[in-house]
């Protein structure tokens, strides 16, 4: 959602779709992001708490568990305070203004950094590398189980 309204933003010929496009990512989209991303900790705590894999059994769950706490605090303490900014600049710009694009300019890092998370985190669970915690001494570099 944010990806569409940020490539939106910044490409749309028409200033008014632009603007709109800026109002509705600092009105509407932290909400929705914020319970996603909460809902997923909140699933992903209880998959690891009730299924064989454990909570932090395994480096792979611990891993993507301390992913999804980083993406909670960048939406909380990163993406959060610069809304309302957002939403007015997408209001001016819809109103005809121009105004500076700096407000904006950084809005291309949240959508790379979720989707590269993303791809990252279904890796890792496909993959399940590096083993259990605690017993590093038995796998080698790559996380693989060492003959023996």
């Amino acid at each position: 959602m944010v990806a569409v309204l940020v490539v939106v933003g910044m490409t749309a010929s028409d200033p008014a779709a632009a603007g709109l496009a800026y109002q509705a990512l600092g009105t509407y989209v932290l909400g929705p992001m914020l319970v996603s991303a909460l809902l997923c900790l909140a699933t992903g705590v209880a998959l690891g708490m009730f299924t064989r894999w454990g909570l932090v059994r395994y480096w792979w769950v611990a891993v993507k568990l301390a992913m999804n706490l980083a993406l909670c605090a960048a939406i909380l303490f990163a993406l959060r305070p610069g809304m309302p900014e957002v939403a007015a600049y997408g209001q001016a710009l819809a109103g005809g203004a121009q105004p500076a694009p700096e407000v904006v300019a950084q809005l291309v890092y949240p959508p790379v950094v979720s989707l590269t998370a993303l791809a990252l985190a279904t890796w890792i669970a496909v993959a399940k590398p590096w083993g259990k915690l605690g017993s590093r001494a038995t796998t080698d570099v790559a996380g693989l189980r060492k003959p023996g």
